[in-house]
């Protein structure tokens, strides 16, 4: 079901079954080595080399034009596998990915130890994750396994959004109405009313709740037009996250899309005031503010 070219592109991804994957981030790597960690472990004490990074869905209804991702993924999928074997396999997959450590000097032996075995997934990997069908059983089964688990959506599924219970949802905000989300997002089809719905299913959710607004300058940064979206979806916390120039992004935006770091706390700090949310923490080198609702 996955083509040569997809998986040319997928290069350093661990394939599992017939359309999900696995693949170490930057951060992983760089806290083997004790060379820093991600935002995630500043902000929520997520540990970067025990996190296992997977999607259970290589394909996704939208085309956003900050996504460094390869967009040409599966078009259709037929015969989904059961979140059991994505479960077991995903952790499979994050082990012979380990092994290419188990040679390099300046590794940290106790992390390298710990991060067999993971305690955490971030379900945010490609692709969008409600798409699979039974996402909320494959979240069950983690939890089930003693994991916690995010899982980032781009909210174009609320039935789904309605149905699974991470321990973090996150839903991510590229568009601030119709016409950006056709503009910013290139859907498939028109998702505005269900993103809308998601967010509405988002504030009554009983899990931590995150929404993250990438921020592409000269795109979308309008505070005012984001506001309104925020007080629907009422989320615990706020990740206003800098666009980054990278990957297939590129065919995309400048370089000048991407702002600094300083105009990203800015513009989170015009959107703290707008909804009464306050600065929480902020990471200079992901470009990344943290607001939390007050």
């Amino acid at each position: 079901m996955i083509s040569k070219k997809l998986l040319k592109d997928l290069k350093g991804y661990q394939i599992v079954g017939k359309h999900s994957a696995v693949k170490a981030c930057l951060w992983l790597k760089k806290s083997m080595r004790d060379k820093g960690f991600c935002y995630k472990q500043k902000f929520y004490g997520i540990q970067s080399h025990r996190c296992l990074q997977m999607t259970p869905a290589l394909i996704c209804n939208q085309s956003c034009i900050h996504c460094w991702r390869p967009v040409e993924l599966l078009s259709e999928v037929k015969d989904w596998d059961l979140p059991e074997f994505i479960a077991k396999e995903s952790i499979n997959a994050q082990r012979r990915i380990l092994t290419g450590f188990k040679g390099t000097p300046d590794v940290n032996l106790k992390k390298l130890e710990e991060a067999q075995n993971p305690n955490h997934v971030a379900i945010s990997l490609i692709g969008e994750p409600t798409l699979y069908p039974y996402l909320d059983k494959l979240v069950e089964i983690y939890k089930s396994m003693g994991m916690t688990t995010f899982v980032v959506s781009n909210g174009t599924n609320p039935e789904m959004i309605e149905k699974i219970k991470p321990y973090q949802l996150y839903i991510s905000l590229l568009a601030y109405d119709e016409e950006s989300h056709l503009a910013l997002n290139r859907p498939k089809r028109n998702y505005w009313n269900n993103i809308l719905q998601s967010l509405k299913i988002m504030s009554q959710k009983d899990c931590r709740t995150v929404i993250r607004l990438t921020a592409v300058k000269g795109y979308n940064m309008k505070p005012e037009k984001f506001a309104p979206l925020l007080e629907l979806a009422s989320p615990m916390f706020i990740e206003v996250k800098a666009y980054m120039y990278l990957g297939y992004s590129r065919y995309r935006l400048p370089p000048t899309a991407m702002p600094e770091h300083y105009e990203v706390l800015d513009y989170a700090k015009t959107i703290a005031k707008l909804i009464d949310y306050e600065v929480a923490d902020e990471s200079e080198v992901s470009r990344v503010v943290l607001l939390r609702r007050k």
